[in-house]
Formats: structure tokens, sequence, C-alpha cells
């Protein structure tokens, strides 16, 4: 008798992602295959009885889809079931996380491109930066292409898709309709890459990919906003383990909300934007030259802004949790604890009450976590 293959122990992972539209009868094959890959990437191996069992769907039903995705190379049979009753040992099957990879490319930060390619339970195995040298426009497309093709050249295993967290206002169809700070405008950055390529590539807005991130493989709550300070501001929201898009694809764009009056202007061409103080630039020319005891004070002022920027977005969603991603030198101090305080006091009690604020679980890796989950939500219907 076989016994199971022992394997390594995989890497914590959040629950799926709420399904945001009706599951159409012409898509139940692939909604059925969704259900199917995502207990097995969560739950790890198990029988096929106990598939059909937590997807409530029939044994023919699974049998079939595990046939189709042994076939694919996606899962493997691991050997049978330890026996607990008498009968027939039911055989294991499990997902072949490390048998395909996915490349993820972070643009939030203007001076550097970040990228890595990524197994699909998040573990980064091959890391490259590259400097952007003040490239915006058609420019940094170029430039991102080429970064891509060295990350997949790069890949040891298959790579089924490309994943990019950009700046700015990102749609469904990865096309980016406004980045100020990159010079873009209606880009339609992922079927640009896709066409240049030829691999599926995903793209989103670098916060709600920080979102994603957290949310699949950093065990955040499901009612929570991430916050990624940058050279700008943005924010993801996700609420009920779905992310909120908002009328225009621009929901979390916190960072162009106007905070101070007369402020000074920001890349938008307004004043005063919240990004004008936060974005981690305005943070380091606030604390330049300042004793510790002042750096503090200045950088509990900019808390104090946030928290009552925070507080209406907070109170409106009941959020568990709020996260910062950014320089921890600059934000998890002085900031982070005046912008909680704030908050608790501008909101209701039963609507602070077990709020927490604190510095995202996969600091710098957060947007390239989340860019990976773009890939594995589209490619494979797991997230």
């Amino acid at each position: 008798m076989s016994t199971p293959t022992t394997r390594p122990a995989r890497r914590g992972l959040g629950t799926g992602l709420r399904a945001t539209s009706k599951v159409l009868p012409e898509h139940a094959r692939a909604h059925n295959r969704s259900l199917v890959l995502q207990h097995l990437f969560h739950e790890g191996p198990t029988s096929r009885a106990d598939l059909a069992r937590a997807t409530s769907l029939t044994r023919v039903t699974v049998s079939d889809l595990v046939n189709v995705l042994l076939a694919e190379g996606l899962v493997e049979e691991l050997g049978v079931q330890p026996v607990r009753r008498v009968g027939k040992p039911a055989i294991l099957v499990g997902m072949r996380t490390d048998a395909y990879q996915i490349v993820a490319v972070d643009l939030s930060d203007d001076a550097v491109m970040r990228g890595a390619v990524m197994t699909l339970t998040g573990e980064a195995v091959v890391r490259r930066s590259l400097p952007v040298d003040g490239r915006v426009g058609d420019g940094l497309v170029d430039l991102i292409t080429r970064f891509a093709r060295t990350l997949v050249a790069a890949a040891t295993s298959p790579v089924i898709g490309v994943g990019v967290g950009s700046p700015g206002v990102v749609d469904d169809s990865g096309t980016v309709i406004e980045a100020p700070n990159r010079q873009w405008a209606n880009l339609p950055l992922a079927a640009t890459l896709t066409d240049r390529l030829g691999l599926p590539v995903h793209v989103a807005n670098d916060a709600n990919s920080a979102a994603l991130g957290e949310y699949t493989y950093g065990g955040a709550a499901g009612a929570m906003l991430v916050l990624t300070i940058g050279q700008g501001v943005g924010a993801g929201v996700m609420v009920d383990g779905g992310r909120v898009h908002g009328a225009a694809d621009a929901a979390g764009e916190l960072g162009h909300v106007t905070v101070v009056d007369d402020g000074e202007e920001c890349a938008c061409g307004r004043r005063g934007c919240l990004e004008t103080v936060l974005a981690a630039p305005a943070l380091r020319r606030a604390v330049a030259g300042l004793d510790p005891a002042e750096a503090d004070e200045a950088l509990a002022s900019v808390g104090r802004t946030l928290g009552v920027t925070l507080a209406p977005v907070v109170g409106a969603l009941n959020l568990a949790e709020v996260l910062l991603s950014g320089p921890p030198e600059l934000l998890d101090g002085a900031l982070r604890t005046a912008a909680l305080q704030t908050l608790t006091e501008r909101t209701m009690p039963a609507t602070a009450a077990g709020l927490r604020l604190r510095m995202a679980s996969l600091d710098e890796d957060v947007v390239l976590a989340g860019a990976a989950v773009l890939v594995l939500a589209a490619q494979l219907g797991v997230s």
C-alpha cells in the first residue's frame, strides 16, 4: 500500500475572495473547476469524495474535473489517505503549487521597478529590480516590457501569467485610465504587455493589489483598507471578502482627497491633497534636520491628518483593519499612533472597538504578492 507523499510546509493562506457576479450556465464548468482548485489551494491534499462534500458538487462532476486537472498537470495524486474505516482507501489529490510560476511586477515606486518570479503560494524564487531613471509615458512601457521579459526568462518552471501593480486608476480590463505621475492616460497596459510578452498579463492599481496580497497571503481581515505610501498614496479596500471597485474603478483614491487648504501643489494639479503631506518624499522633507522629538511631533501631525481623513471611511464601512505599507521608519511610530488615536476619537465606540491600525505583514512584497493573486484569480479562478 502506498503512503501519501510528504509535502513541505506551506505558507499560511487566507480565505478566498467572495464571488462578485452571478454564475451563468455557460460558466458552470469554469465555476466548478474554480471551486475544486480553490479548495485544494487553501486546504491542501483532499480525496475526491471529500472534495465533493466540501464543494457541494457531485462525485461524478468532481471525478471528471480532477481527471482534466491531472491531464493539465495542475493537480497530482499523492497516494492513499490513511485508513479510517472499512473499505477501499481514498486517493489524495493535491494542487501542484510548485510546478508553475507567476511573474509579478511592482510599479508603485517611481525610482525603481521591482519584480519577482513567484510560486503559486506567494514565495519569491527570483527577484529583480531596475532603476526607472525618470522614464514616463511610452518610454516607461518599453522599460516594463524589457524588465518583464528578463523575469520570464529567469523562471524555473512554466509561467502561467504576469501580474502588474500600477499607480493610478485602472479598470477591469487593465487599462490605466489616469496615472499623473507616470504621464499615462487611457493606456491599455495589460493588452499592450500581453501582445508583447505572449503571456496573459493582468494589471490592477497597486494599492488594490496590495489589498489582495494581504487578504490572500497575509491573513488580513475581510473588511480592511491597505494604504500604500511611497512616491504617492493609494488605498485598496476589501469589504466582506470582495474588492471594492467603485463606479469608475477609482475606489480608494484617498491620496487625492484635499486635506490641507492652500497646501502644496499635487501631481494631479490640485493643492493640498493627502499625497502632498503623506507621500514618502513629503514625510522625509518634513523631518529633515529635526531632532528625534521634533521629528516625532512632525510625523504625529501628519498622523492626525491621516486619522481625520480615514475616520469617515472606517465609520461608513465598519472596517476591522487599516494597514500601512511603506517606509516603517516614517510610518511605524508617532505617525501610526497619532492616526489610530484620532481614528478612535472620531468614530463611534461600536465602530472603533477592536479596530487595528498596523503595518502590512508582507512588507515590501505586498504589491508583488497582490500582482500574483491577480494572475491566480484570472487564470485559475483561485484567490
